[in-house]
C-alpha cells in the first residue's frame, strides 16, 4: 500500500464531532441534496471533493475506502484511485496502537463523535511526514450512538513543518545555552521515566545511580576573569564530561545522561546501573578528566570538582529522595576537603537527619523548658575545699533522652539560639549560686563558671545581660566567671575585647577554657583582662605513668570531657602517658602565676594527678576525681557537709 506507518504519535484526540448541518452537502451519496440553496447538485459535490486541497477519503461503514481526493494521492505519493478499495486503517495506520483502533472502531460503529490523532506515514518513495488524521461520521448518515453510520470521511494534514518547530522549540526548552547538554527539565524528565515501574520491570538490573558534581571554587572563575570566562570554562567541562561518559558507556543502558543542573552543578544518570562500583568508576573517571588544566585562548585555568555518588534500587525510590541523596553526599564530600567523590552513606544520612531535626526543635525547646544544669565542683588544690561550681548543660529531649552539649551546642551556635539559650543559662546558674548563697551564709560563698560562645559576644549585648542577670539575682559580680575558649579569646580584637574589658571592670572573672590546645600568643595574653587559665585535660591525662588506671577511670574521663562546658569539653580518650607533660604545665602554671592569673587543671582523676599538680603549684582541679557533674541539690550536700574547720571536698564525695 502507498501509505505506511513509521508509527504512532503520542497524541489522540477523541473530541466532539466539528461537522456541522452546514456541511451536510459534503455526503458523497448519489442523490443528496445541494447544499445551502439546493442549486448545487451531485457534481458539484464531487468538483468540490476533488480539488480540495486538504486530503480527504469517503470510507464507508466496513472501514474501506470508497474514494480518494488528488490532495491525498499528492500527500501519499501514489494515484489516489488506487486507494479506493484499500482497508482505510492500513492507510493511516490506525491499527498500531490499541487505543487509537479501540477509538476508530467506536466512530465506524457510530459510537463516537470523532477521531483525531498524529501519525508519521511514509510515502511511496520512501520519504516520511507527520500527518494529522482525523475520522468522522460524513454529515447526514446517522447521529452519534444510534448505530447507524453509514461512512465516514477521513482528512489527512500535513503537519510535518509544524512538527518540526516543535521539537526545536522542546530542544531549545530542555537544553542549557551554554553547554548545549540537556538541563534540569530534561534531566528530571528522564529521571522520572527511569523510575517508573514499566521501565525496569521487565528487564534491566532495576538499580539507578547519579553522580552529582560541583566544581570547586568556580565563583572565582567568575569573579577574576568575568562571565565571558566562566561560561566558555563550563562549555569546555561540558566537552570533557560527555567525553567520559562515552567511554563509560555500558552494554546494556548505553552512555550515562550528562546534563547541567545550574550554575556550576552537574549530573550523569546512569540506567540500569549494575552497583556502587560502576559509579564509583564513573566518579573517579570524571575526576581524572577534569584534572588537566584548560587552555581557554591566552588563559589557562585549573579546575576541580565535589562529587557526590549515589546507587541504588529503583523499585521504591522517587526522583526527590535520590537527588536529596545525591545532594547530600555533594556536601559531604565539600566538607571533607573537595576535590573528591564520596559514596552515600545511610548512616551518615541518618546522623544528619537527627542533626537537622535537633537543629529544627532547639528554639521551641528552650521555650518548653526542655534544658536543665548540672554543676561540678571546681576544688582548691591546697584544702580541698569547694571553690565554685561550673555550669554544664543538658538538653532533656523527648525523643533522644539526655543529651550532651556536644551534641546540640555547634547546632545553637549555627543558627543563632546560643543567644537566648546563653541569656537562660546565665540566669539560671546565677540565681542557683545565689540560693546556695543564701542556704549556707556560714560557709564563704562559691563562684560559678559559665560558658559563653563567641555568637554570644558578637549577637548580643553581652554586657547588659551579666549586668541586668547580677540585679535581678543580687549575685555579686566576683562570683560570677565567664568561660571562653582559647581560640575565641586570643586575637580577639575589637567589640569582643571591648566587651572582655566591660565585664572584668564591671567585677567578673575571665577565664581561657581549653588553654594549651591552640596557637596562644603569650604575649599579647598579658593585655587580655583574663584572671583564670583552664588547662586543657589532655596535658593532666599525660600525668598517668602508671598502669593502674581503670578502664572505667578512662571512659569517665573521656565523658567529663564532653560534659566540660557548653560543648568544649575537656578531651576525650586516655592519652599516652609523656613525662614532659607535667614539665609543660609547671611552665604554664608558673607564666600564669608571673601575670596575676590563677590556674584550674581539668580531667583530674587520679589522687596521682592531684598530687602532682598540687606540687607544682595548681591552684584549682575540676574531675571524676572530686564529682562528676551533679544535679543542684547534690552541691547543696557537699557544701552542707563540709562546715566550718571541716577539710573541705575529699575525692569522690560528690560522686553518686
Amino acid at each position: 500500500m502507498n501509505g505506511t506507518s513509521e508509527g504512532p504519535a503520542p497524541a489522540t484526540d477523541l473530541g466532539p464531532s466539528t461537522i456541522t448541518e452546514r456541511d451536510e452537502g459534503l455526503a458523497p451519496r448519489t442523490g443528496d441534496p445541494a447544499p445551502g440553496t439546493g442549486r448545487t447538485g451531485p457534481p458539484a459535490y464531487r468538483s468540490v471533493f476533488t480539488t480540495a486541497p486538504l486530503a480527504m477519503a469517503v470510507v464507508d461503514a466496513e472501514g474501506l475506502v470508497v474514494s480518494a481526493n488528488d490532495s491525498l494521492g499528492t500527500l501519499l505519493g501514489t494515484d489516489p484511485a488506487a486507494l479506493a478499495g484499500g482497508v482505510a486503517a492500513d492507510l493511516v495506520d490506525l491499527a498500531s496502537d490499541a487505543g487509537t483502533w479501540h477509538a476508530y472502531r467506536e466512530v465506524l460503529r457510530g459510537h463516537r463523535p470523532r477521531l483525531r490523532c498524529t501519525r508519521r506515514l511514509k510515502r511511496a518513495d520512501g520519504h516520511s511526514l507527520w500527518a494529522q488524521v482525523t475520522v468522522e461520521p460524513l454529515a447526514g448518515s446517522g447521529e452519534p450512538g444510534d448505530g447507524a453510520c453509514e461512512g465516514l470521511l477521513l482528512s489527512v494534514a500535513d503537519v510535518s513543518a509544524r512538527r518540526e518547530l516543535q521539537a526545536r522549540l522542546r530542544h531549545l526548552q530542555m537544553h542549557d545555552p551554554v553547554t548545549r547538554l540537556p538541563n534540569r527539565a530534561l534531566f528530571f524528565e528522564r529521571l522520572t521515566a527511569a523510575l517508573e515501574a514499566e521501565s525496569y520491570e521487565h528487564g534491566g538490573t532495576g538499580r539507578i545511580g547519579v553522580c552529582y558534581l560541583d566544581l570547586d571554587g568556580f565563583k572565582a572563575v567568575n569573579d577574576t576573569h568575568g562571565h565571558r570566562v566562566g561560561d566558555r570554562l563550563l562549555a569546555a567541562v561540558a566537552e570533557r564530561l560527555t567525553r567520559c561518559a562515552e567511554e563509560a558507556a555500558h552494554a546494556r543502558s548505553g552512555a550515562p545522561l550528562v546534563a547541567r543542573l545550574g550554575g556550576d552543578e552537574f549530573a550523569l544518570l546512569v540506567e540500569d546501573s549494575t552497583g556502587t562500583d560502576q559509579l564509583a568508576d564513573l566518579a573517579g573517571a570524571v575526576l581524572a578528566a577534569l584534572q588537566p588544566p584548560f587552555e581557554l585562548s591566552d588563559r589557562r585555568l585549573s579546575v576541580t570538582a565535589s562529587v557526590g555518588v549515589v546507587e541504588r534500587h529503583t523499585a521504591g525510590t522517587t526522583p526527590t529522595a535520590l537527588m536529596q541523596a545525591a545532594d547530600t553526599t555533594l556536601y559531604w564530600a565539600k566538607a571533607d576537603g573537595r576535590a573528591r567523590w564520596t559514596l552515600f552513606d545511610p548512616e551518615r544520612n541518618a546522623s544528619r537527619m537527627t542533626r537537622q531535626a535537633l537543629a529544627a526543635t532547639l528554639r521551641p525547646a528552650i521555650e518548653r523548658g526542655e534544658f536543665a544544669l548540672e554543676y561540678q565542683p571546681l576544688v582548691g588544690m591546697e584544702d580541698g575545699r569547694v571553690r565554685g561550681v561550673e555550669a554544664l548543660i543538658r538538653w532533656n529531649h523527648p525523643q533522644f533522652g539526655v543529651l550532651a552539649p556536644n551534641r546540640f551546642i555547634a547546632l545553637a551556635e549555627e543558627d543563632g539560639s546560643i543567644v537566648p539559650l546563653g541569656r537562660w543559662i546565665l540566669r539560671t546558674a546565677c540565681h542557683q549560686a545565689r540560693r546556695w548563697q543564701l542556704a549556707h551564709p556560714e560557709e564563704p560563698p562559691i563562684f560559678v563558671s559559665v560558658n559563653v560562645a563567641v555568637r554570644q559576644v558578637w549577637d548580643s549585648d553581652l554586657v547588659a545581660d551579666v549586668a541586668r542577670t547580677l540585679e535581678e539575682t543580687g549575685l555579686a559580680p566576683r562570683l560570677l566567671q565567664l568561660e571562653l575558649t582559647e581560640s575565641a579569646v586570643m586575637g580577639s580584637a575589637g567589640r569582643p575585647l571591648q566587651v572582655l574589658k566591660a565585664l572584668s571592670d564591671m567585677g567578673v572573672h575571665i577565664a581561657i577554657d581549653d588553654f594549651g590546645t591552640g596557637y596562644s600568643n603569650l604575649a599579647y595574653l598579658s593585655r587580655l583582662p583574663v584572671s583564670v587559665l583552664k588547662l586543657d585535660g589532655a596535658f593532666v591525662r599525660g600525668f598517668q605513668y602508671e598502669a593502674a588506671v581503670s578502664e572505667t577511670a578512662v571512659s569517665e574521663a573521656a565523658g567529663t570531657g564532653a560534659a566540660a562546658g557548653t560543648g568544649a569539653g575537656a578531651g576525650t580518650g586516655a592519652g599516652v602517658a609523656n613525662p614532659a607533660d607535667e614539665v609543660i604545665v609547671e611552665a604554664m602554671v608558673q607564666l600564669a602565676h608571673r601575670l596575676g592569673l590563677t590556674v584550674t587543671a581539668e580531667c583530674v582523676e587520679t589522687s596521682d594527678q592531684a598530687t602532682r599538680l598540687r606540687r607544682i603549684g595548681c591552684d584549682t582541679g575540676q574531675g571524676w576525681l572530686y564529682s562528676r557533674p551533679v544535679a543542684p541539690d547534690r552541691i547543696s550536700a557537699l557544701l552542707g557537709s563540709a562546715g566550718p574547720g571541716s577539710a573541705g571536698v575529699q575525692a569522690g564525695v560528690g560522686n553518686p
